[in-house]
């Protein structure tokens, strides 16, 4: 199989950097493929108007975030629209000070479409509501406006739903009018770039904005309007929420920690219909009993492991936990040839080194850092493209001479960044130290 340039290229570069593909995933992929059969069937019920939510837990480097990309890549195939944002101290499922309001916006500016998988597809989303109303009102002999106001009638009936399917009929207004700055206002309130009610008045005639106390509405409408729009729902992906187990404060943890218990249970009871959560977080952020998930008693009842699985020695592929096995050398060296190929465009006559310099390289990692080179690959992967981009260029060197002078360093993540309690510091007992304080040691 030849690969395209593009592909290669964009692959290519994101290993080399140390960060996930957003291109070409699947030239890639090995191993589990029990979370992935599981994760399809959370699609298939999605886009028949069912939900899901799933916490994908893994070690830093572990392929949390691929696996999250790949789930993505296969969700846009199957119609549903994707949004995907990374969180950190700026962005969160709650705040008081914008926080939850930047999280929407990243999210509305990520969506994405089969068509326009690198975002920014809410535009083409609003058209193709729109263009699907034109066809429907021809059909049946109607006006347009008709057609629409009776589609947005759903959204109405939830929060904040009046003001945005009222912003969906001016953008509908504007377009008919070929009145471009109205259009763009309405695609602004959309993705949640207005700050003030006074703005989003005078700009279109509304009252309310997607603000922190609105983020997780806003998401629920998105989903339906996207479904009414004839996509099949909304996946959601949140990365390194590692970021809310950091979080110096109690208080913000906790109020974090709700929202998420909020979209849990709305999944689980089916309040919502078309929309999916994958959020992806380390083993500490799920366990920790002081500052993790585990420390809110509503979300550890819900989030338990299945004791009948543990007890039986298997893994219940179903549960809202999904824990990303570590792949095994077998995958590793399967990695390493599909790597390779992708290097040389898919034409495995140009391959620089054989199969036995892929287990030679293995055996040279796993002396420098032992087991952790397959169990989290993030760097030993950066290292195996650097020796491929060394040969491919020198076509004269020879891969066991240079086996040697490959450095392989242990992949530490941001697991140095974390916020350090009164108990790490040996500050218990001085005044005014606690689990809100001290946040800017390191150890």
């Amino acid at each position: 199989m030849m690969i395209r340039p593009k592909d290669r290229d964009a692959l290519i570069q994101a290993l080399r950097a140390g960060v996930v593909p957003k291109m070409g995933q699947h030239l890639i992929q090995v191993g589990r493929a029990n979370e992935i059969e599981s994760m399809l069937r959370d699609l298939e019920r999605i886009a028949v108007g069912g939900t899901a939510f799933r916490l994908v837990i893994g070690e830093y480097g572990s392929g949390k975030t691929f696996f999250l990309n790949l789930i993505r890549s296969i969700a846009l195939e199957k119609k549903l629209v994707t949004a995907s944002a990374d969180l950190n101290p700026d962005r969160r499922l709650q705040g008081s000070s914008g926080q939850a309001r930047s999280l929407y916006a990243e999210l509305a500016k990520s969506m994405s479409t089969r068509t326009k998988p690198e975002g920014g597809a809410l535009a083409g989303i609003v058209e193709k509501f729109i263009f699907t109303a034109e066809g429907e009102a021809k059909s049946k002999g109607v006006s347009v406006d008709s057609v629409i106001h009776d589609k947005l009638e759903r959204l109405s009936e939830m929060v904040n739903g009046y003001d945005f399917a009222h912003v969906i009929e001016v953008y509908w207004k504007a377009a008919r009018d070929n009145n471009q700055d109205l259009k763009a206002s309405a695609i602004r309130w959309l993705r949640g770039e207005f700050t003030t009610k006074t703005d989003a008045r005078a700009a279109l005639g509304v009252r309310a904005f997607v603000d922190d106390a609105s983020f997780y509405d806003q998401i629920k409408l998105m989903s339906l309007f996207v479904r009414l729009s004839g996509f099949t729902g909304l996946l959601v992906c949140l990365d390194e929420l590692v970021n809310l187990y950091k979080l110096s404060s109690r208080q913000a943890r906790e109020s974090n920690y709700e929202q998420i218990l909020r979209i849990l249970n709305d999944v689980l009871q089916g309040n919502v219909e078309g929309l999916g959560f994958l959020l992806g977080g380390t083993p500490e952020f799920l366990n920790d009993t002081r500052r993790g998930l585990y420390s809110y008693s509503a979300l550890q009842s819900r989030l338990a492991e299945n004791t009948f699985a543990k007890s039986a020695g298997v893994i219940d592929f179903n549960h809202p936990v999904l824990k990303l096995s570590s792949l095994t050398p077998e995958d590793f060296l399967v990695l390493l040839g599909k790597i390779q190929l992708a290097f040389v465009y898919g034409d495995e006559s140009r391959a620089f080194i054989p199969e036995e310099g892929q287990k030679a390289f293995m055996n040279h990692c796993f002396q420098r850092i032992g087991e952790a080179y397959f169990r989290t690959p993030r760097t030993t992967i950066t290292s195996w493209v650097n020796l491929l981009s060394v040969l491919e260029q020198n076509s004269s060197c020879d891969w066991q001479q240079m086996l040697g002078e490959v450095e392989v360093k242990k992949d530490l993540g941001g697991s140095e960044d974390l916020a350090v309690d009164d108990l790490d510091t040996g500050m218990l007992g001085v005044a005014g130290a606690g689990d809100d304080e001290f946040t800017s040691f390191k150890l």
